[in-house]
This record gives C-alpha cells, sequence and structure tokens, in this order.
C-alpha cells in the first residue's frame, strides 16, 4: 500500500495509542430488548442502539459494532433503524463497526461494497466484517473502494463457532491452513502501510489456540485484529493476552452482551464500558 494514511487506520491507531481497545456490540437480540423493557420494534432498536452509543462515548470505548442481522429482520424499517444508529455514531465521533460478513463475486460483491463502503451510502460505516470463503480475491470490490473512501474491511479468519473449523482448518496445498492464508493476505495487503494497514482479521477471543503457522504470521499481519467473543460468550481479557502476545497491540476487543446487560440505565452501560476497557489495560492487552 502507498500514498496518505487510509483514515480509519489511522483513528483507530490514535484510539490504540490512547488506550482505548475496546468496541461496543450493539447486538439488539429480542431477549435483551425484553431486559431492558422494550417491545421489539425498529423504534426501540435505534433507541437500543443510541443507548449504547452514548455509553460507549462515555466510556471512552474505541468504536461500535451494529450487527446488521439483527436489524434486517425487521425489514425496511430495521434498515432506517441501522442507518439512524450509524448517524449517531457519526454524530458522536464513535468509529463505526458494521458486522455484515458479507462474501460474493463481480459486480454482486461490488454493489456491497457500495452498500456499506461508500461516501453515498446511508447505510456507510467507518469499517465492515467481510467473508472470504469464495476466495480473498473475490474480496477485491470491496478492499478497493475501502482504499478510495478511507473506510476498513475486517477479513474472517478464525471464527469461535465450532461449524467454522470445517473450513477455516483445513489444509490447503501449501501445507496452510484455509485461515492462515487469509491472515497472510491481509499482512500482504497491508505491507507498508502506516500507520497501520486499514485491512484488519477476524479471530475469536474463545477459539482456545491460534494454529503454529498463524501465531508467527499475526505479529507481522499488519493491521487490526477484531478479536470477537468477549464476556457472555465465554472469552477472557486473559484469553486475549495469551493468544495474540506480542500482536495485542493490535486487538480490538469486542464485548457485546456483557455491556448491553449492565443497561437500560446510562450510568450502568457507561460503568460497564470503563470496567472492560480498564481490564483490557490492567491485564496488558493496550501494551
Amino acid at each position: 500500500m502507498s500514498g496518505a494514511p487510509n483514515a480509519f487506520a489511522a483513528r483507530l491507531h490514535a484510539c490504540f495509542a490512547a488506550g482505548r481497545r475496546l468496541c461496543v456490540g450493539i447486538d439488539p437480540h429480542p431477549a435483551l430488548l425484553a431486559d431492558w423493557g422494550l417491545a421489539d420494534t425498529p423504534e426501540n432498536l435505534a433507541f437500543f442502539g443510541r443507548q449504547l452509543i452514548e455509553a460507549a462515548q462515555a466510556g471512552g470505548a474505541a468504536a461500535v459494532k451494529p450487527q446488521s442481522g439483527l436489524f434486517e429482520r425487521h425489514g425496511s424499517r430495521g434498515i432506517a433503524a441501522l442507518e439512524e444508529v450509524l448517524a449517531s455514531a457519526r454524530q458522536a465521533g464513535m468509529l463505526s463497526l458494521l458486522d455484515v460478513k458479507r462474501g460474493d463475486i463481480g459486480s454482486t460483491m461490488r454493489g456491497y461494497a457500495e452498500a456499506y463502503l461508500s461516501d453515498a451510502s446511508t447505510l456507510a460505516a467507518d469499517a465492515v466484517t467481510l467473508s472470504p470463503y469464495l476466495g480473498f480475491g473475490s474480496l477485491g470490490p470491496a478492499l478497493e473502494l475501502a482504499g478510495e473512501t478511507g473506510r476498513g474491511v475486517f477479513v474472517l479468519a478464525l471464527t469461535s463457532n465450532p461449524e467454522g473449523a470445517l473450513v477455516q482448518r483445513a489444509v490447503t496445498a501449501s501445507g496452510l491452513q484455509v485461515g492462515e492464508t487469509v491472515i497472510q493476505a491481509v499482512a500482504q495487503a497491508n505491507a507498508g502501510a502506516a500507520p497501520m494497514g486499514h485491512l484488519g482479521v477476524v479471530i475469536g477471543a474463545t477459539i482456545g489456540s491460534l494454529p503454529p503457522a498463524a501465531a508467527q504470521m499475526i505479529a507481522q499481519v499488519g493491521g487490526p485484529i477484531l478479536v470477537p467473543g468477549l464476556g457472555a460468550q465465554g472469552g477472557r481479557e486473559e484469553d486475549v493476552a495469551r493468544l495474540f502476545g506480542p500482536a495485542r497491540g493490535l486487538v480490538l476487543a469486542t464485548a457485546s452482551r456483557a455491556i448491553a446487560g449492565a443497561g437500560p440505565d446510562p450510568a450502568r452501560l457507561a460503568a460497564a464500558v470503563r470496567e472492560t476497557g480498564a481490564n483490557l489495560m490492567f491485564i496488558g492487552i493496550a501494551s
């Protein structure tokens, strides 16, 4: 990569430098809404998102991560609620990472890219998650547009769900596991970027251990490592420090239900954000 620093990468790097390593997930599950005393409506999805954005800002988080599918289930009104949440994040000055996990080929991939990474789109976020399992090269249109618009992309590499291992841990003709080839491809794409590349990888906090080659590659990935699964999914801050070792300075750790479970009281939500972020600092992820 060459040219001016990517805007998303520069903003995230500044968060890292300030010790801000937490990404607050915005996952409006019906059960969580009920715990807040809210009916499962598009209007309440937007309210839920706004409350978490305010808590993330007050608690010193680096970013927020809306889960697109939990908005999409409400159809066009859910999409409108997601647009409102993304607009609220922009107004609050919070980095937004839209969890869409899209993956396709050719003009269809370009369509997804324009939906989430174009300046003209009301669904545009600062970064998105993408699936490379139609081949890393299939993500080309999204990677290109992210570079043009100063946005970021997080590529699924090693996820926590048990089903993922069937594909991600399969061994290729090169001797590398498929997930390792994804990490390798991201590292190659980020080569030479400063302060860091705008391509990141997604590696779950609960995977147990990194495959041998991945453990060597991850320190050279040159971009952020999105680590979902803290809290309710079983991931611990200690697990993150152990998994990534010297690469922990690139970690953006995500907590969703562990934060939202403190709601709907704004003060308790902000306190949960601060506590989780402080725990990341305490165990050295921010070093």
